[in-house]
């Protein structure tokens, strides 16, 4: 699979000093998944890669994922499972050199809906207080076999001891439209930014294949 979002109107200071400006930015990453077992998957992201107005081309780091899920999810009215991500970052890319992300997956097939609910937990490795709440919420209508429209938000609340100020909180609303077929699958999506904190607007685009 390869991610890609471009921010056309985005934050025009880094999140930290020295960091990325997200305005005008480009970032992707190319993940490659291999499926162990019928409830295991092996993935990797490498390399996760930026073209920015301040920094130019850059690389920032890679990850090593594993998902655990309910078999036959595809099959079942609610399914559920849990990823975790282990991330060695650029220095331009988060102030912490190692982070991680718990992301449990909870799911429900109601034909032709679909609603996942994803609890992210972000964590620098500073201890339980300061995991970082930054939920994922999708709500999708499947067209057809190969065409489904979707809601997406993403947001970011803040560290569990205490929660951002509202305006300080990222939320993210996207429109997105999913296709799949025997050559490539493709989901393309508008990112609104809700709140200050947020980018105006960013798009995104994943292509993806099955080897099987």
């Amino acid at each position: 699979m390869l991610h890609n979002n471009f921010t056309p109107d985005g934050r025009k200071t880094p999140a930290f000093s020295g960091g990325i400006i997200p305005d005008k930015a480009l970032n992707g990453v190319p993940e490659w998944a291999y499926g162990v077992t019928d409830w295991f998957e092996q993935g990797l992201y490498l390399p996760l890669y930026s073209i920015s107005k301040n920094r130019g081309a850059t690389l920032n780091g890679l990850k090593v994922r594993e998902l655990f899920v309910v078999p036959n999810a595809a099959e079942r009215t609610v399914f559920y499972g849990c990823n975790f991500e282990f991330s060695y970052n650029a220095k331009h890319w988060d102030p912490a050199r190692f982070t991680s992300e718990i992301r449990p997956i909870i799911g429900v097939h109601l034909h032709p809906i679909d609603v996942i609910v994803n609890p992210i937990l972000d964590s620098s490795f500073n201890g339980f207080k300061n995991l970082d709440f930054a939920p994922a919420t999708r709500v999708a209508c499947n067209i057809s076999s190969k065409w489904a429209v979707a809601v997406e938000e993403y947001a970011d609340y803040g560290p569990l001891k205490k929660f951002y100020s509202a305006d300080k909180q990222s939320h993210q609303l996207y429109a997105v439209v999913d296709h799949n077929s025997k050559f490539v699958n493709i989901e393309f999506g508008f990112g609104f930014g809700l709140t200050d904190a947020s980018d105006n607007l960013t798009l995104k685009l994943m292509l993806s294949r099955d080897l099987n």
